[in-house]
């Protein structure tokens, strides 16, 4: 349950950030905007010519009578609608995040900036992400036509069909979408699809508890277009916990071994206390340099002798210099 929490934490916390930088989120819909557009026209275009498309696959019941036919035609084309309609929610985030991959990279590179550390950058051209891409995308999509097909055919089976398969199939959807979100922060980091799916099988719990409220959430007309910038944004703050970026503290000056400030001119400081000076000798206490010897130096110029007795003899002086 610890995992499950996490995971929903994570969609909270990247729905609370883009409500933070409001300029991203307009940012962030922008390809959920142009992606409804699409799926709106075409499922329009389906809905007008649904009925001439079961019409031309169904030559044989030309001559039924009625209301066979009407019933027949009109189950057809309802099935056919409704499948469209099945399709365009499974697909609607991969084509989102196709459509909108430099505005979701740029995104999800924002998140990494704010939260400190590292920010991955992938390093490959805008042509070769928008095929790596697609690729994934359609690998993931074919791994879910697999899972719908099964679950479709246990949903025949009485009771487990209306209750436990439903659940089930609530759940690979939250997993794969979880899968296609956190590709995004992934796919910077240069990880491929096996070991991205290898990441969130050792975390699934954390994976459907990001994923499974997306999907119920994604049900309701137009919300998935407000919740993907968030959505967007909570997958890379998983990824970041997922990869150990959040651990990651920057080096501090406890870390370089010298705590001791270079003295004025430049000249490093030596063992101890005292800074170092011209010439290579260490200061001594009274501000003089030390002499080669260890002993003291006088402002005279003369070192001390040793033992430290008196000051240092004075100069010579000429008397016939008067």
């Amino acid at each position: 349950m610890g995992d499950l929490g996490r995971g929903f934490g994570h969609l909270m916390a990247g729905q609370r950030w883009v409500a933070r930088h409001g300029r991203w989120f307009g940012f962030g819909l922008l390809p959920g905007l142009v992606a409804l557009v699409l799926y709106a026209g075409a499922l329009i275009g389906l809905g007008y010519g649904a009925d001439d498309l079961v019409s031309w696959a169904t030559p044989f019941a030309d001559g039924w009578g009625s209301p066979w036919l009407g019933l027949f035609r009109g189950f057809l084309t309802a099935l056919v609608f409704c499948l469209g309609l099945f399709l365009a929610v499974i697909t609607f985030t991969a084509v989102t995040l196709l459509i909108g991959e430099p505005f979701y990279e740029s995104l999800s590179e924002q998140v990494d900036r704010t939260e400190g550390g590292e920010v991955p950058e992938s390093g490959l051209s805008l042509g070769r992400e928008l095929w790596i891409s697609a690729r994934d995308s359609l690998r993931l999509l074919a791994r879910v036509a697999l899972y719908g097909i099964l679950l479709f055919a246990l949903g025949f089976v009485p009771v487990i069909g209306q209750t436990v398969v439903p659940v089930i199939g609530f759940c690979v959807s939250g997993f794969f979408l979880s899968m296609e979100l956190t590709g995004v922060a992934l796919q910077r980091r240069r990880m491929e699809l096996p070991e991205r799916l290898a990441l969130l099988r050792s975390h699934r719990a954390m994976a459907l508890g990001f994923g499974v409220p997306l999907v119920l959430a994604f049900l309701v007309p137009l919300v998935a277009v407000f919740l993907m910038p968030g959505a967007v944004a909570g997958a890379t703050l998983m990824v970041r916990e997922l990869t150990g970026a959040d651990d990651a503290e920057p080096e501090t000056p406890a870390e370089t071994g010298d705590h001791r400030p270079p003295a004025p001119g430049g000249h490093p400081q030596a063992p101890g206390t005292y800074a170092q000076a011209p010439g290579g000798y260490a200061q001594a206490p009274g501000g003089y340099p030390q002499a080669p010897g260890g002993h003291p130096q006088v402002p005279g110029g003369h070192p001390q002798p040793h033992g430290g007795f008196g000051p240092a003899p004075a100069p010579y002086r000429d008397p016939r210099q008067g």
